[in-house]
């Protein structure tokens, strides 16, 4: 494993302050990490837009998750795609959270949060839930193909 990969799956690790970042949001406006201090994030990688498992995901998201989520969490999700693609995406599924474009540096912020696939040049399904104080308290990781539960993301913050 090269030691850039070992670096970034250190700096997302449970307990540990979860990397910053700012990008920008399917509209163009700039959304830091840093600004959702105090609520609890739950960061949320995809690889592309338009995808028939990221399609089902995020729909899960708006449709179950989001509804029931306590006031104090906030889903940030973040791809590879451009801002545009994240706009007529988010647009045409009616996606109400933030959809953050990793896209230049292409997938420096999937880098460092450990979940970039170099060969493939897009994200893993890598979800990390980041509490009020900037720490990692929970993550999963699964392969391209593989979806996650927006159950397990309850479960989790309800242990924080």
């Amino acid at each position: 494993m090269a030691v850039e990969a070992v670096e970034a799956m250190e700096a997302a690790r449970i307990g540990r302050p979860a990397p910053g970042f700012e990008l920008k949001d399917q509209h163009g406006t700039p959304v830091r990490l840093a600004d959702h201090r105090g609520r609890k994030v739950v960061l949320v990688f995809y690889p592309l837009a338009f995808s028939r498992v990221c399609h089902g995901e995020l729909s899960a998201i708006r449709d179950e998750f989001v509804p029931s989520a306590p006031e104090d969490v906030q889903v940030l999700a973040v791809s590879v795609d451009s801002m545009f693609g994240q706009r007529a995406w988010s647009d045409q599924e009616g996606f109400t959270f933030p959809m953050l474009a990793d896209f230049w540096p292409h997938g420096e912020v999937a880098r460092a949060y450990g979940v970039f696939d170099e060969e493939k040049g897009v994200a893993l399904r890598g979800t990390f839930i980041i509490d009020g104080e900037g720490v990692v308290r929970w993550k999963v990781v699964n392969e391209i193909g593989s979806a996650r539960d927006v159950d397990e993301y309850r479960k989790a913050l309800a242990q924080l």
